[in-house]
């Protein structure tokens, strides 16, 4: 054996060892208890002990108990804490004690029917969870060109979402509404008419009366049977409603990894980006765009990220995500405008139609799916763009047709689109316990069209 390669293996072994000796000192070190020094805001500084950067820290409090924490930031030596629940009880120089390992949630198919919060723990008075199985809130990333493309389509039971924006499965598009425009009512509809196995409800950041309705009326006994739901109302701290929507991903990707087709609906991806934003302005991160620190938009796509089909092609998780735009402005909301560039499509909701009582209250103009090119059959395409020409037609002449300025043959189109025009709005309107599946909607699209078959 030549001296060289004798050398480089004493190197090798040195290393090594060096790294299992600085392992075993860190892991000492994290047993080192702190002190609370400070309180600013929403964050805990802790001093005289070491943790890293996302593990668990328990604060003694005054009635007894234990506050658990999160390691957020670093500020000289001390540790920048963010509570899970609430501070009450919080005492100066209180002990503070890393925990070595954050552990992990519950998951399995105990969860199915089931109310959790972001901790893992029932909220639906139901008892226990029968779960053996925990999983980490965050998971390593599937490699990109092992990930099986998007090939399948997928019956949402929404004759407008089947017929004009066809979903693939493992497919992650945007919601996109104002408050009080049909979210959530369209939300439960997908929850009990999509062809999926497993689906699993992430209610974040949203009013805590709006959890027990969801459950209750909106999803319904059927709907309940396959379904999760996670909820961290928006009461719950901010570390809290981030945890819930890691929590709810986390959930979904246990299903897709034991093959089954999973529908992750997710409310709101606004709540979570605020929730981030509350937590990054509390440590010192400076804001950026519109008060958003950076740190939130490198957060947005490795949460969505986590949802697609899987590398083995067994199981997908699709995913919903909505996205509230203030004052119904999605293309200047700069959360909105994020989502767009990460997610594979959109469907925004119009007020205006939800005032003149169209539902479900879908913008078709302003909606898209960027993989249904890849899913349907040519005819459906045509039909489909043969539809939006006809609607267009109409809409861009509106206001002429309303007050009677239009002439009648001056475009042959806006002739055809004017007749049209009942039939296309009763097209795209649907009552809420009336599913239309896939086919159903492709065919009637063919129809209306007059293209063929799809």
């Amino acid at each position: 054996m030549s001296g060289d390669l004798l050398a480089r293996r004493s190197e090798y072994w040195r290393e090594r060892l060096a790294r299992r000796g600085r392992r075993a000192e860190l892991a000492h070190t994290l047993t080192v208890e702190g002190r609370l020094r400070r309180v600013v805001g929403l964050t805990l500084e802790a001093e005289g002990c070491e943790a890293a950067l996302g593990s668990r820290c328990l604060v003694d409090s005054a009635d007894g108990d234990q506050l658990d924490t999160e390691v957020v930031g670093f500020a000289d030596e001390r540790l920048l804490l963010m509570p899970v629940g609430e501070m009450h009880g919080v005492l100066p120089n209180a002990r503070v004690r890393p925990c070595a390992h954050a552990g992990g949630l519950p998951v399995g198919q105990g969860l199915l029917g089931r109310v959790v919060g972001a901790d893992g723990l029932p909220l639906d008075g139901m008892g226990p969870l029968d779960t053996d199985e925990q999983a980490s809130l965050k998971a390593e990333p599937i490699n990109p060109m092992e990930r099986k493309p998007i090939d399948t389509r997928l019956d949402t039971g929404v004759r407008a979402i089947n017929a004009l924006l066809t979903v693939g499965r493992g497919q992650r598009l945007g919601l996109f509404a104002g408050s009080g425009v049909g979210k959530s009512t369209l939300l439960g509809m997908m929850t009990k008419y999509t062809d999926a196995d497993v689906v699993v409800v992430g209610l974040i950041g949203e009013r805590g009366r709006e959890v027990k309705e969801f459950v209750e009326h909106t999803l319904g006994v059927e709907g309940r049977r396959r379904a999760v739901i996670v909820a961290a109302p928006a009461d719950a701290p901010p570390l809290k409603r981030l945890r819930g929507a890691q929590y709810a991903t986390a959930i979904a990707e246990w299903f897709r990894d034991r093959g089954l087709r999973v529908l992750l609906l997710m409310d709101s991806l606004t709540r979570y980006a605020q929730a981030q934003r509350e937590i990054a302005l509390a440590i010192g991160e400076p804001p950026a765009t519109k008060g958003y620190p950076p740190s939130v938009f490198a957060m947005l796509p490795a949460l969505v990220e986590r949802a697609g089909n899987d590398a083995e092609g067994r199981g997908s998780i699709t995913a919903f995500y909505t996205v509230l735009t203030e004052g119904d402005d999605y293309r200047h909301d700069p959360i909105a405008d994020a989502a767009r560039a990460i997610l594979d499509g959109h469907i925004v909701l119009s007020r205006d139609l939800a005032e003149a009582g169209h539902y479900p209250a879908i913008d078709i103009e302003a909606s898209i799916s960027r993989v249904m090119p890849a899913v349907v059959r040519r005819e459906h395409l045509r039909s489909a763009q043969r539809f939006r020409q006809i609607y267009s037609a109409y809409r861009q002449q509106r206001d002429l047709i309303a007050v009677g300025a239009y002439q009648k043959g001056s475009d042959p189109q806006v002739d055809h689109a004017i007749t049209m025009w009942p039939r296309l709005r009763a097209f795209l309107q649907q009552e809420v316990d009336e599913p239309v599946t896939l086919v159903q909607g492709i065919e009637a699209l063919c129809a209306l069209t007059g293209e063929g078959e799809a």
